[in-house]
């Protein structure tokens, strides 16, 4: 059998060309394939997006539907900085006044001086130790003692400190430019007077004047402060149970200040909430609209798509449906409006109206007495359904058409094995033909020869 490149030498005809018009007419099959698979691709992307846009919204109607949103609290700081506060669940609306004698300090202390890093401090004969010691005569005292090694210098006595998980103290070397100027400095690790580094007592050292230096002592302080007149103590700067449910936290430095705390309705919470909700509802229509709309090529991948139409039906429903049992029934009685154009429209001023004349029934409408009892829960069930990994509606719908873009490559693939199959059967019949005219030419030339000699034959004889 002839190759392809070979095709038409015997008959002249260009049936090479010939092959390559009917492979390409063949190959015309695969096009409606490639373009359903394309469109089931562009719908398993589609249902990526949408499935996003829900998973928004979701975490959106997830805060409207918790009843902490309203009865949540904000704590507001006013007459100046260094003092901010939060509140917890256990927190009730109040003002207070606060005034800040001191914060509290962590306690310092240096050691006499030494000429040279490189001295040894510590005996090789016997055990030498530092003993420190916490607090003071009006706070108590405690001890601790950190055991050396022998042979230390300053810098292997402050390494020994560091290394100390249970010494209560930060050990550094400073150098005030003495003759004798290197010294230890400790740092109590926590702040307040029963923490604060009150001494030091070096035992077995060979620099038998090594001592804490009374000339250099910071004391541990506690944070002193009056709410409404009562003295507090604290020996952090973040004080908590003063106030119930508050936590007030202290710049360190602050002193001889006062700060007006205001514990009231986190109504901004509240708001933000419920316009977050209304923008995120207002980009997945928008989202939706793309998806669905349009005619030809500008058609978005989801026109009239089921899946689509069930979850937008839902979500329009719970919307619109009347929310029972409490004494707000609608989304236009807390200043929420649906629009002709399909979104949503928040009017500030009705929403305000509301959380100042009657929160509890706002929180009624949006939470209700249960998780699925308001309209947010409503929703939340809604897009639960709709989002659910295992079986939900866009996971179900997304599972359908890889399926059938596995179904379409399986059909390609044959149909492309077909295809060759019958160009290979054109190639062996273009073959033959090309073979017969070959041998055809050549009995035609043969023929023409002998007749050629016959008649010059005849002519001769005449």
């Amino acid at each position: 059998m002839a190759s392809i490149s070979s095709l038409g030498v015997g008959s002249g005809l260009d049936l090479s060309g010939l092959l390559d018009q009917l492979r390409s007419a063949e190959r015309q099959k695969l096009q409606p394939i490639t373009q359903q698979k394309t469109q089931e691709q562009a719908k398993v992307s589609a249902y990526g997006r949408l499935k996003s846009g829900l998973s928004e919204l979701q975490d959106a109607v997830g805060k409207l539907n918790s009843n902490s949103l309203y009865q949540g609290l904000k704590a507001n700081v006013q007459g100046g900085e260094g003092m901010t506060a939060t509140t917890s669940a256990e927190a009730n609306p109040g003002r207070y006044e606060v005034a800040i004698t001191n914060t509290a300090r962590a306690g310092s202390l240096a050691s006499t001086g030494v000429s040279s890093l490189d001295t040894v401090l510590t005996t090789t004969t016997d055990t030498a130790s530092l003993q420190l010691t916490f607090g003071d005569a009006e706070a108590g005292t405690t001890t601790k003692t950190v055991e050396l090694e022998a042979g230390l210098t300053l810098e292997g006595v402050r390494d020994a400190i560091n290394a100390d998980p249970d010494a209560g103290v930060n050990a550094s070397i400073i150098n005030d430019g003495s003759e004798n100027g290197y010294r230890l400095v400790l740092s109590s690790k926590e702040t307040g007077a029963e923490a604060g580094i009150s001494g030091m007592s070096f035992a077995n050292f060979t620099d038998a004047n090594l001592k804490g230096d009374a000339g250099t002592h910071q004391k541990g302080l506690d944070a002193k402060l009056k709410i409404n007149g009562i003295d507090i103590t604290s020996s952090t700067n973040t004080v908590e149970g003063a106030i119930q449910g508050v936590t007030l936290q202290l710049d360190p430095g602050l002193a001889n200040e006062t700060r007006s705390l205001i514990v009231e309705k986190d109504e901004e919470s509240i708001r933000e909430a419920v316009q977050s909700f209304v923008d995120i509802y207002n980009k997945l229509d928008s989202t939706l609209g793309r998806m669905t709309q349009g005619v030809g090529e500008a058609a978005g991948e989801l026109v009239g798509d089921r899946t689509v139409r069930t979850i937008e039906t839902g979500l329009s429903r719970n919307l619109t449906d009347s929310v029972l049992g409490g004494e707000l029934t609608m989304m236009s009685q807390v200043g929420i409006s649906l629009k002709a154009d399909g979104r949503l429209e928040l009017d500030t001023a009705k929403l305000n109206e509301v959380m100042a004349d009657n929160p509890q029934a706002l929180a009624d409408f949006f939470a209700g007495a249960d998780e699925k009892a308001g309209m947010a829960g409503r929703l939340e069930a809604t897009l639960g359904r709709a989002l659910d990994d295992e079986n939900g509606m866009i996971q179900r719908a997304v599972s359908g058409s890889e399926a059938r873009v596995a179904s379409l490559d399986t059909r390609f693939e044959r149909t492309e094995q077909s295809i060759e199959r019958t160009i290979s059967r054109y190639q062996k019949q273009f073959s033959q033909l090309d073979s017969m005219m070959s041998q055809m030419n050549s009995t035609s030339g043969y023929l023409f020869q002998q007749l050629n000699m016959i008649n010059g034959q005849m002519a001769s004889g005449n």
